[in-house]
């Protein structure tokens, strides 16, 4: 017999051999029709893997990240097999599930194409396949097996990937039907569940993402065990269309990228500017009671400092590379990262226990090379301003300052109407501690001390091993905006490692050199991230406080400029922010473009109004509309205002 530990700790004995499926059905037959795959032990694996020795294990259904993992990693195999049959001569890359569904890069034989075109003949020939119910088998083959097979099947990236990647004892296969493919899985039993079907998206994609290497199709496809789920999927992706925050950007006239200035390096137009600054003035205003001290540094850096920093080893390959000054062996970097900058404020002058938190904060411009497939409006940009800030801290006071830091998040995402989120605790890879700087204990240390930051706050943040970053654990916030996808925002970040590079130390309270502790911290995240999430979660209706405008001025004829021009005027000088719309068009004309501008009011001006000294206000979306003086109306504006701001304190 094994003892099965179930997650809420209790515990069941099975015979030697029990597989996840067998240990569903002894719950309720329902459990067993919908688990998809299991994790034992930590690791996800397929339900019909017999299980020899106690184990931990928790059952994963489709709604499950895990579920829906493994649910997807099978279809990219169901789209390869009907690749396979309506393509012959086809080659296979790597074919992955990602956050939402799966995909596979290709290479089609000689005079082959796949495009749009072809994605209804794709999703039928998966849906033939997938009814089939088609077993999916696992085999565990040699380096040189694997090798010969995929040789024969004339699979040149396979091999590839095999002889320059992976090691003799470590391969496995996945068949099913007459498709094959490498894989470590984990995947569904068999292709049965796979209800819904549909191919998204296809693209170029270079072999192992290197520019100098041949051009792939990627093809983009996403599955559910239920025609309604895709249904509800096509319904989010429509309305995401039409929350496009390059969409709503280019309306509202917020940014802008120009080829000539350079892929992914946004310019921000005077409407994102304003707003942006209104964010930047947010967020002082919650420091207010941190005693943060804010500082502005260079955009560029001598490359021994991104060296000492380890930055250097870690990102050079994917920085802009060194710059050249005429000088002989002068190099600098276009800044990747605030915080070795703020490394040497902390150094310029000798420290105290007292001194400490010493809590420096900027909004510091960096700059990150990007591939040119990977940029997307500003979520993915080659240059971004954080909303950052560095903490130097005694251990004692490491805690404390992480929970500070927690709750200042939480008032930015309740600013914005971000109520579903989720933490993650990123931690070490302890399985590949090569990628990381500092000790065991130091690394020790510091998890511990987020994990009991977090449950200090009753934060219920999940763990992922593998995902901090390379000087020390973080705690991330993943936001699910208004239509339910999700985004990585705030970060908050404790590092042991860049003080002990940078030699910084403080002196205690007994005379001794001590180092200090370094917490990183951006709730924005960056200002560009964070104003795209937040365009898609708003659809570009902004509070009335943060809004570049927050009323438009329409006059019914060019009669009434003059009377629409004093309106303006009187605005300008109570803090309303107004623009005035005195084109030669229709009334009508008018209220549906500035709709579209997402101007919360509307103040229209015709003869009664211009003779009484009065605006006819109407709401954005055809809400409330009265007729007032135009200092009622500006004090109803400014009293709107007033009562966001309060409920911000």
């Amino acid at each position: 017999m094994v003892k099965i530990t179930f997650p809420d700790g209790s515990v069941r004995e099975y015979e030697q051999g029990v597989t996840g499926f067998q240990i569903a059905e002894s719950i309720s037959p329902a459990l067993a029709r919908d688990v998809v795959s299991c994790g034992v032990n930590g690791e996800t694996t397929e339900l019909n893997r017999p299980i020899n020795e106690d184990a931990s294990i928790a059952l994963y259904k489709f709604d499950d990240e895990e579920g829906k993992h493994t649910f997807w990693h099978t279809s990219a195999h169901l789209l390869a097999e009907a690749l396979q049959e309506l393509y012959p001569g086809i080659q296979f890359g790597f074919g992955p599930a990602v956050e939402n569904g799966f995909f596979y890069d290709v290479m089609p034989a000689d005079g082959q194409t796949i495009s749009e075109n072809d994605f209804s003949k794709i999703e039928e020939k998966m849906r033939e396949l997938a009814k089939k119910n088609e077993q999916v088998v696992r085999r565990d083959v040699s380096k040189a097996d694997a090798v010969k097979e995929f040789t024969a099947d004339g699979q040149e990236y396979k091999v590839e990937h095999i002889v320059e990647d992976l090691e003799d004892g470590t391969i496995s296969t996945y068949s099913q039907g007459n498709f094959t493919d490498l894989c470590r899985g984990p995947h569904l039993v068999s292709t049965g569940a796979i209800k819904a079907i549909k191919i998204t998206s296809v693209a170029g994609a270079f072999w192992r993402g290197d520019a100098k290497r041949e051009q792939m199709t990627r093809i983009y496809g996403i599955t559910f065990p239920k025609k309604k789920m895709l249904d509800e999927y096509l319904e989010m992706l429509e309305e995401a269309k039409k929350r496009d925050h390059r969409k709503i950007g280019k309306e509202m006239e917020l940014f802008m990228f120009s080829d000539r200035v350079g892929k992914g390096l946004p310019i921000w137009l005077p409407k994102g500017t304003q707003l942006r600054l209104r964010l930047q003035e947010l967020l002082r205003r919650l420091l207010r009671p941190y005693n943060y001290q804010e500082v502005i540094t260079p955009g560029i850096g001598g490359k021994n400092l991104y060296v000492t920093s380890g930055h250097y080893a870690h990102y050079g390959k994917d920085a802009f590379q060194p710059i050249h000054t005429p000088e002989e062996d002068e190099e600098y970097m276009l800044k990747p990262m605030n915080c070795p900058h703020h490394c040497e404020i902390y150094a310029h002058k000798p420290r105290s226990y007292k001194d400490l938190p010493l809590r420096i904060a900027e909004f510091g411009t960096v700059f990150r090379y990007e591939k040119s497939g990977e940029l997307h409006g500003l979520t993915r940009v080659r240059t971004f301003t954080q909303d950052d800030a560095h903490i130097f801290v005694r251990p004692d006071q490491v805690k404390a300052e992480f929970e500070n830091n927690i709750d200042i998040i939480l008032k930015v995402f309740k600013t914005f109407g971000f109520e579903n989120y989720e933490a993650q605790i990123s931690l070490r890879d302890p399985e590949d501690k090569e990628k990381y700087i500092g000790s065991d204990d130091v690394w020790e240390e510091s998890e511990t001390a987020i994990k009991e930051a977090c449950a200090e706050m009753g934060l219920n943040a999940r763990i992922e091993l593998g995902e901090a970053a390379f000087y020390g654990p973080k705690l991330d916030f993943m936001v699910k905006d208004a239509i339910g996808r999700r985004w990585q925002l705030g970060t908050i970040q404790v590092d042991y490692n860049l003080p002990n590079r940078f030699k910084l130390e403080y002196t205690a309270e007994d005379n001794s050199k001590k180092t200090p502790v370094m917490v990183h911290r951006a709730p924005f995240g960056s200002l560009e991230r964070f104003t795209a999430v937040l365009i898609e979660h708003t659809a570009g209706h902004f509070p009335l406080w943060l809004t570049p405008d927050q009323v438009a001025i329409l006059p019914i004829s060019e009669k009434y400029n003059d009377y629409a021009q004093k309106v303006k005027a009187y605005f300008d000088a109570h803090d309303v922010r107004s623009i005035m719309d005195d084109r030669n068009e229709k009334i009508g004309r008018k209220i549906r473009d500035n709709e579209l501008k997402r101007v919360p009011y509307m103040v229209i001006v015709g003869e009664k109004e211009a003779a009484e000294g009065l605006v006819s206000m109407r709401q954005q979306g055809g809400g409330e509309q009265a007729t007032m003086t135009m200092e009622a109306f500006a004090e109803r504006i400014n009293n709107e205002v007033a009562e966001q701001l309060k409920e911000l304190d």
